[in-house]
């Protein structure tokens, strides 16, 4: 006969009622696959919807167009919020912790734009706020960085953290198809918005990393603070120069931790074609964690789609049946590092003859061509020069193969890189 202990360690885990705030990719994706598996104890109670017109698979009984259905309904312990409207998408989440309630939520913008008010509202009302769906879909990122890293030296995370963007670029190179025509792609496979524009510029990305940094460094950023450099302005040209020199581009997203401070950009790059970034293909995301004990590793997985994030949030809904939480222990072990844009990185930039780009712009000027209508030119520049050079139409700026972001120090005067 089992022992009593043994008897409570087998104890199924607790039922949990779910209220959700939207049906769409991700919310259709969460409730096929919650039907679908049989190792999670959790049901979906209601779900709010906004728009009453709208066909949908489910019966109609299961929605509701009144938020207070879910957010004052005490039999409902979480809420899981995957609308697209990052100001509607944050009052649901603090309601909700107000009013008792545990959230899951995939809304990268809403919890980039608020993180540090959630983790003040996470303390205040002892509940959590789980969001593993919101940095590169299927990829469990951060429980890896909250949990297996957080004793570990991290120096460094990167790269792609855009599945539509990576989509976009993988259909250019290899299909040789137009940028319009990858972009529409994409948007007919629902891994772009009809609305391109937080992909293609690199919005969408920076969202993410602003989250991973605050589990990877402990440091609360807004969005604003680091530079965004998207791939709409990348032209034929830079496609002939990529394949001309064995390379190809990817958006990649990066941080790293250099002289005691943070610093973080996204922006595309020119990558070797044997490097392993150059694999991933199509909406496929990938991140490598650099640390002092467990060196380098890397996750690969889809970071866009309907199954793949509502998979992400199923995890986090499963992870709350076990009480779990982030305990942002980064963050709490007080290093409070400073975030910092006074740094250089090597750029390969493009623009048509006659433009007011100088080599003058460049802290260190390599060299540069004419071709037929176009000039490049290299070197690195100032972080900021970049957002300079972002809101010319006509300037394509890609980061070379070895970047070398470094810091700026500043002795008598005189800018030294370190």
């Amino acid at each position: 006969m089992a022992k009593e202990s043994e008897k409570k360690q087998h104890t199924p885990h607790k039922k949990i009622k779910l209220g959700v705030f939207g049906f769409g990719c991700v919310g259709q994706g969460l409730y096929h696959v919650l039907n679908e598996t049989h190792g999670i104890k959790a049901e979906i109670k209601k779900i709010c919807v906004k728009n009453r017109d709208k066909k949908r698979i489910l019966d109609q009984t299961i929605f509701t167009y009144d938020k207070n259905d879910i957010l004052s309904d005490r039999e409902i312990d979480v809420v899981v919020e995957l609308i697209d409207d990052a100001r509607a998408a944050f009052e649901i989440v603090k309601t909700a912790l107000q009013n008792g309630k545990h959230v899951v939520t995939a809304n990268k913008r809403m919890i980039a734009e608020h993180l540090n008010e959630i983790y003040e509202l996470q303390q205040k009302y002892d509940r959590s706020v789980l969001y593993e769906g919101s940095v590169c879909g299927s990829i469990p990122i951060l429980r890896n960085l909250e949990e297996y890293y957080d004793n570990d030296l991290i120096t460094s995370i990167e790269g792609i953290f855009n599945g539509s963007t990576n989509y976009i670029l993988t259909k250019v190179f290899e299909e040789r198809k137009s940028y319009l025509e990858a972009l529409k792609g994409a948007q007919d496979l629902g891994f772009a918005e009809s609305d391109p524009s937080l992909d293609v510029q690199a919005f969408d990305p920076k969202f993410k990393l602003t989250i991973a940094i605050a589990h990877t460094f402990g440091v609360f950023l807004k969005p604003e603070q680091i530079i965004n450099l998207g791939i709409q302005k990348i032209s034929s040209v830079d496609l002939k120069y990529a394949r001309e020199n064995n390379l190809t581009i990817k958006l990649v997203a990066r941080a790293y931790k250099r002289d005691g401070k943070i610093f973080a950009l996204v922006a595309p790059q020119f990558i070797p074609t044997d490097h392993m970034l150059a694999s991933v293909r199509n909406e496929y995301n990938a991140v490598l964690v650099e640390g002092a004990f467990a060196e380098k590793q890397v996750f690969i997985g889809k970071g866009a789609g309907s199954y793949p994030t509502g998979s992400a949030v199923l995890s986090d809904i499963s992870a709350l049946t076990y009480d779990y939480r982030y305990e942002y222990k980064k963050f709490t072990q007080g290093e409070s590092l400073p975030f910092s844009n006074h740094a250089t990185v090597d750029v390969i930039i493009s623009f048509p003859k006659g433009s007011l780009v100088s080599p003058k712009d460049f802290e260190h000027f390599k060299g540069g061509y004419q071709g037929d209508k176009y000039q490049y030119m290299t070197g690195s520049v100032k972080l900021e020069k970049l957002k300079e050079w972002n809101a010319w139409d006509e300037v394509s700026v890609i980061l070379a193969p070895e970047p070398n972001l470094l810091p700026i120090k500043e002795t008598n005067k005189q800018l030294l890189y370190a």
